[in-house]
Formats: C-alpha cells, structure tokens, sequence
C-alpha cells in the first residue's frame, strides 16, 4: 500500500477532495530537496491571511480535484516487469555506447543505491557497481506500458492528460461528485492496480491544481501519495527552492537568486513589478503557479485518435552524433537524417511549418546555441526543409576540424493545418507539387517496409548513420505546459 504523506502548516490537513487522512512524521530517509532545505538560515515569507470574499471561480477552482501520477524509474521498472529475473538487481536503461549514446537515461532502486544517477556516463556507473546490469532502451515497450498505465487511469475518468511517457495528470472533480469516495482512497486504488497490473510503481500528487499535484508527486518517491491542499501548502510548498516548480530551471532559478527570491514561498509574495522586469511575461505565470491560483484545467485525452487535445506548437529531432562531425559530408548527411524525420512527421500530423531552427553543440566544450529562419512560405517538403537547416548551419560554423561539433537538432515550428488557405504567388512553383508527390510516395513505402527501406544519397555520405532509424526512436517529450 503507497504511504500517504500529509504536511500539516496550521489547520487541518485535507485532501482536495475533502477527505480527512493521518498526518505520519517524515520518512527517515528524505529526498535531496528536504536536505536543502534543512539548515535554512533566510526566513521564510509570512503566510499571508486568506483574503475575504474570494470570488466564485476561484473558489470553484479550489474544489477541484486534480492528480498528477509519475511512473517510478519508467524504463527500469517496465523493464523489470518485463524480465522477472532483473528484479531485485541493480539494472540501468543505458544509451548506445558505440554511438556514443553511453549514459544512464534510467536506474533501479538498486542501482541508485548504489549511487548511480541518471546521465551519468555508464563506464562510472559500472565502477560504483561492477555488478550492474545494463539494458539497451526499448521504447516499443515503454510506450506499451505508458497506454496500459493510462487505461488504468480511465476506468475513473476521462480527463487524463498526458505528460510525457510516464507522467499524467487526472480530473477527478466530477466523478467523486458522483460518487461517496474521497480523493486518497481512489489515489491508494490507482497506485495498487498499477502495482498489481502492471508491476511498476507510481508516485501521486493529490491536489486542486495542476502544479500542485505535480510538486505532490515529486514531493516523496518512490511509491508515495502526496496531497498538498489549501490548508497545507504554505507549509509544505513555499519553503521548497522555486526549482522545485514546474517550470523554474536553472537560468530562471539564478534570476531569481539575484533578487533575492530563493524559495517558492518568496516567488509568491514577490511584488508582480519586479517579477516582470525579472522574466517578463513568464514572471507573472510563475507567481500565480506559486500563489496556487493556476487554473489551467486537465486537457482530455482521446485514445482512439492517440493525442492531446491542444494545439502542437513544433517537431523536432536531435541527435548526439556517433563521432564529432568535423567535414561538410558528415554533416549534410546528419542535417537530412534529422530533417527527413521532421518533415515526415509533419506530413503525418498535416501541417506545414514557417519557421525551421537548428540547434548545436560544441564538441570541446559541449556547448550549445540555437539559430532560426521565418521561410517565405510554409512547407512541409523534406527538401526545403533540410536546405533551411543546412544554411543555417554553414553560416554559423566552419565545419572543419577547428570546431568539431558533437550533436545536432532540427525542429520545424510556426505550424500551419495543410488545408489553411495560403496566399498564391506569381510565378507558380510547379517543382513544389513535384517535391510533394514524391515526399508522399517515399511516406508510403516507409510505412510499408519501414523508414530505412529507402534513403536519400545525401545521407549515405557517413556510413555511421546507415542503421539508424532516427523517427522510429524518436521520443515524444511532454507537450508545452502552455
């Protein structure tokens, strides 16, 4: 049975939902973040006095009841479901390291006890353990594992909203109004079944927000249930570093640093001026996450059609490349790799793009930047596509041995539905229809025979890439929050 773990920060300590649960003393072993913040010597913000005669929506806001479910170690776990003999051993999903791929994207519970962290290089992690198992990553059944969990999840409701793989967020607001039970029991039933079902853990977020319920499952892993309610979070949300939340990262959180907001709690007493002149815009979001008044609702996922009902705002693919690439032909050859797989999803999804950008990093320092163009016209065609890339990259770099680089992404965005009407110019591009028939020929082999059944020349110029299956492996990550 997932514990239950409930923070008390003046008043009772409630569910979202309503529902009453014991509050239990603090696990002796905590996660990094409870270290952190032991020791603390800035105050922390008073809790500001509820103000009276909150409106109607935000009141509705707050009886909403809002999961956030996050599969424990996904690839390592569904790989141990899958493999029996593996469990119990200290076992890591590692990348290719002949492709230079060679780093822990997954661990078991036993290999980070051993001291193992995901994105360390495996030959390091082999020396914390010279026992470790190390498993090629199987993405086939990490999706087959991320569909069973969700069908879980939709035996108590139709609002799931996926967050990558292995994180989901669920509304519950309407089917316990229909029903007698309370939030936690349902929280403890969903993490038993994929226990049981599926043989991995989760750990729950139980909440009236979407952020919230995400601190929640994050808050104590593994296999925890988390509910930070209206009553609690002052005391369990605002002490916590502001990376703590969705959408702080590392530059954002030095930002902050520099105006002295270090926790969540100084982010939601921060004056809005200072916030906007900080980040901008994103400033003011960051402060209404931290505040507990984001009302953003659960997006509802369709699975029959197999996606979220939102706009996609781009497609990109990346590629950490098996040698540093330091001539024109190994480089033209990963520019359409990566493009042939954006324009084909494109193609797929029916839109067109107006904007194309690449990303690079440096092989010495491992650095990276960006760069974009806005095309004349939307477009879905490979072609045009990996030429806006290539010219990107010849003007920003030599391509030589002076400055090897070491991975490359290409990403399409400014999204346009294939059947928007589109202003014609004079003369007609009759070559573009060309270029389009032919993409759609090639599509229909590749979903014949598989994407390698056919390739273009250009990419043959570096036979390290012949065997790679760059869209097959291509993992979706989570969809903008926004």
């Amino acid at each position: 049975m997932a514990d239950v773990v409930l923070r008390k920060a003046g008043g009772d300590a409630r569910c979202a939902g309503g529902a009453q649960a014991q509050v239990r003393e603090q696990k002796q072993e905590r996660r990094p973040v409870q270290e952190r913040l032991q020791g603390q010597a800035r105050p922390q913000p008073q809790a500001q006095k509820r103000p009276r005669g909150r409106g109607p929506v935000q009141e509705r806001n707050r009886r909403r009841v809002i999961f956030h479910s996050d599969m424990n170690a996904f690839y390592a776990s569904a790989e141990q479901a899958e493999r029996p003999e593996l469990r119990g051993v200290p076992l890591v999903v590692g990348g290719h390291e002949e492709r230079r791929h060679g780093i822990v994207l997954a661990k078991s519970a036993q290999a980070k006890a051993a001291g193992i962290v995901t994105g360390e290089a495996l030959w390091s992690a082999r020396e914390k353990c010279p026992g470790l198992v190390v498993v090629p990553p199987r993405y086939d059944v990490y999706q087959k594992y991320s569909r069973l969990a969700r069908r879980i999840y939709y035996q108590y409701t139709d609002l799931v909203e996926p967050f990558g793989l292995d994180e989901a967020w669920l509304d519950l607001t309407g089917a316990l109004a229909l029903s007698s039970r309370n939030a936690l029991d349902v929280a403890r039933e969903i993490s038993q079944r994929v226990k049981d079902e599926l043989g991995c853990t989760v750990s729950i977020g139980v909440s009236w927000n979407k952020i919230f319920a995400k601190f929640g499952s994050d808050y104590e892993k593994p296999d925890a249930i988390t509910a930070v309610t209206p009553e609690n979070y002052r005391g369990l949300v605002w002490p916590a570093p502001t990376d703590e939340l969705l959408y702080v990262g590392g530059a954002t959180r030095a930002k902050l640093h520099s105006s002295g907001i270090d926790t969540i709690g100084d982010l939601a007493c921060a004056s809005p001026e200072l916030l906007r002149r900080r980040l901008g815009k994103v400033g003011g979001i960051l402060r209404t996450f931290a505040r507990g008044e984001d009302a953003t609702p659960v997006k509802p996922y369709d699975a029959a059609r197999n996606e979220v009902d939102r706009t996609v705002k781009s497609f990109g693919n990346g590629l950490t490349a098996p040698h540093d690439i330091a001539c024109e032909a190994d480089a033209r050859a990963l520019v359409w790799l990566l493009a042939e797989s954006v324009a084909q999803r494109l193609r797929e999804a029916r839109f067109r793009a107006r904007t194309v950008s690449i990303g690079v990093r440096d092989a010495a320092d491992l650095s990276s930047y960006g760069r974009q163009v806005t095309l004349p016209r939307a477009t879905n065609v490979t072609g045009h596509i990996a030429r806006a890339a290539w010219n990107l990259l010849v003007a920003n770099e030599p391509l030589d041995e002076t400055r090897p680089l070491r991975g490359l992404h290409v990403r399409a965005s400014g999204l346009v539905p294939v059947d928007a009407p589109e202003q014609l110019e004079l003369p007609f591009d009759a070559r573009r229809r060309v270029l389009e028939d032919l993409d759609e020929a090639v599509d229909e082999l590749r979903r014949r025979f598989g994407n390698t059944c056919i390739q273009r020349g250009t990419e043959l110029l570096d036979e390290s890439l012949l065997e790679l299956d760059v869209k097959r492996d291509n993992v979706v990550h989570p969809v903008g929050y926004f």
